[in-house]
């Protein structure tokens, strides 16, 4: 008999018809824990649908899968740690459409739905756009963490749109202390957290068509709308009174020291922008949702933006077409193979379906909740720029801007950087 928590994936398997088990292979970034994660999810795939489920984690998944793939050895599902890999083998026909009905799902069953069918929509060999990927295990980087203690001590109480969130800014630094620790240090990928302020602000500040224009070049990197949103971040990161240790030790200040200064008594600062993981730099037996907690990085009231959260995910796409391939998909629909992940850790969903009681970790939960209220979700956009700049430039600019370069002047250089490798 069957675990009741598969009951509901084995009836949405079967009736996907299968018609006999077979192999199912499956190539993941994941080792460690969370391949054990995975490997629990599958196992229940493999429990409801009889298929001979087999996991392989690789830490050079991105090579892999490319030698794979020419090679004509393809798992049968492979899960791309970002999709900008998932398009460039889609283009040179690795991947195999999902099943009709898929998109309509994901636009029906996950939240800010239409942007995750757009994330895995990408061109094929003859350059018609077809849906190739399946999102499934989100991460999420729209997050400000503080110290409710500070807070309450304060009388600050969690600021609910932009508007509120620079209006708590100024009433810090009017009480005489420091709203921001911002450090943009990261030995040779320094500045990358920068790029994370800037592309939650160009969602804040921009459609997200002209975000997504931005990040594959059709707007121009020198814009003015980008501009403006490196000028927002400068708002926070190149103000004396804002920043704890003022403006110019922001790119020299580790990002794993900056929230540090969240713990200080007194505290040298009161806010810390950072995504999901900055938790493990928070000083030893810290507590998230007690010692520390964290909030949307809101939207602004005044813009006609809705809620759009940035973050990153795996997306799963067939690259060896078979029955058990499509089976697997259509597993993943299901609440209950969601649900599996996270009762474990480390796991967000965008599926509205799922339980949120299932989750083990209250933290997660609240992260998921923020998700779950986007209107729009984006990728980071770095991650989908050509190496060169996403992992070059891009970085490099930041730290020039925030030692006093002028936006215009870093973004006409990025751009530069873009067109030399056209």
């Amino acid at each position: 008999m069957k675990h009741p928590i598969y009951a509901g994936a084995a009836a949405l398997v079967m009736s996907a018809g299968t018609a006999a088990a077979e192999q199912v292979t499956i190539l993941g970034p994941w080792l460690g824990p969370d391949q054990e994660n995975v490997e629990a999810v599958l196992a229940a795939f493999a429990e409801a649908s009889g298929h001979d489920v087999r996991y392989a984690g690789s830490d050079s998944f991105e090579q892999q899968i490319l030698v794979d793939a020419e090679a004509g050895s393809a798992p049968n599902i492979a899960v791309f740690p970002q999709p900008g890999l998932a398009s460039d083998m889609a283009s040179r026909g690795f991947l195999t459409p999902l099943a009709d009905g898929i998109g309509d799902w994901v636009r029906e069953n996950y939240a800010a739905g239409q942007s995750w069918v757009d994330l895995g929509t990408y061109a094929d060999e003859n350059d018609a756009e077809q849906l190739f990927g399946f999102f499934y295990k989100v991460d999420v980087k729209s997050l400000v963490w503080y110290v409710p203690e500070n807070f309450e001590d304060a009388g600050y109480e969690v600021p609910q749109t932009m508007e509120e969130l620079k209006a708590l800014t100024d009433q810090i630094v009017a009480d005489g202390d420091t709203p921001w620790c911002i450090g943009l240090g990261s030995g040779g990928a320094t500045g990358w957290p920068a790029t994370d302020w800037v592309e939650d602000l160009m969602l804040r500040t921009q459609t997200p068509e002209v975000y997504d224009a931005w990040v594959t070049n059709e707007l121009s990197f020198s814009d003015e709308k980008v501009v403006a949103a490196i000028e927002e971040f400068g708002a926070f990161a190149r103000n004396d009174d804002y920043v704890a240790g003022g403006s110019g030790v922001v790119a020299s200040t580790d990002f794993r020291d900056s929230p540090k200064g969240l713990f200080s008594s007194p505290p040298q600062c009161y806010m810390h922008r950072q995504a999901s993981f900055i938790p493990a730099f928070f000083p030893e037996g810290t507590v998230v949702g007690e010692d520390a907690d964290f909030f949307y990085f809101p939207s602004y009231a005044g813009k006609d933006l809705g809620n759009p959260v940035l973050g990153a995910g795996t997306v799963w796409a067939i690259t060896n077409d078979s029955q058990g391939a499509h089976d697997l998909i259509e597993f993943l629909k299901d609440p209950a193979s969601h649900e599996i992940w996270m009762a474990r850790k480390g796991f967000l969903t965008p599926h509205k379906g799922v339980n949120p009681d299932v989750f083990g970790d209250p933290t997660l939960r609240k992260m998921n909740d923020i998700l779950l209220a986007a209107t729009t979700f984006r990728f980071d956009g770095s991650d989908l720029m050509p190496g060169a700049v996403g992992a070059g430039s891009f970085w490099t600019g930041m730290v020039d801007y925030a030692g006093g370069a002028s936006a215009e002047d870093v973004a006409g250089a990025i751009q530069d950087s873009w067109d030399a490798i056209k």
